[in-house]
């Protein structure tokens, strides 16, 4: 999980990241989260016995590796084919050589070279009719309130569940 992830959770929980950093000796992360007396109750979908199936084409695009690499394994096992992309300029030119329709884009929100509604528009201008799917590890308030995101969008918190991501593309594929 990368550092931006873990501090856009921590910060929705109204907690705090301490980094302490020496040269030559490391760095130390300390995590701070309110204190609370409440015990903690499950949260969470329900796992549910039908998972939603497909067999379109998705265009992934994740910076981290292990979160393309997990998305792209669980996409293909619901029957999707999946074009994986690290970069959002991979990404463009895996849509300009696919002779094929792709029916869903589905990216990060936060990524080096172009944030994800930018590569929105630069794919949307090379296959009009794909539709989009946002995840972030920040919410959809803090994307929106930096103007990355329109409020009208699908979106996807990370982390999220096996369920969630099936759902969420079966959910705007069909809509």
């Amino acid at each position: 999980m990368g550092l931006a992830t873990v501090y856009g959770i921590v910060k929705q929980n109204n907690g705090f990241v301490n980094v302490y950093s020496e040269p030559g000796k490391g760095a130390t992360f300390k995590i701070y989260f309110p204190k609370t007396r409440e015990t903690a109750k499950a949260k969470g979908a329900p796992v549910s016995g039908t998972i939603a199936r497909g067999t379109e084409t998705v265009l992934l695009v994740e910076d981290e590796e292990a979160i393309l690499s997990l998305g792209k394994s669980v996409l293909e096992r619901f029957g999707y084919t999946v074009l994986a992309a690290r970069t959002p300029t991979e990404a463009i030119a895996m849509t300009e050589h696919y002779e094929g329709p792709i029916p869903l884009l589905i990216t990060d929100v936060v990524m080096p070279e172009m944030n994800g509604n930018e590569l929105r528009e630069r794919i949307q201008g090379l296959k009009p009719n794909i539709k989009v799917l946002f995840m972030s590890g920040y919410t959809t308030n803090v994307i929106m309130h930096r103007g990355i995101l329109e409020s009208d969008v699908h979106f996807l918190q990370k982390p999220f569940s096996v369920n969630s991501l099936a759902g969420k593309v079966r959910e705007v594929l069909d809509g």
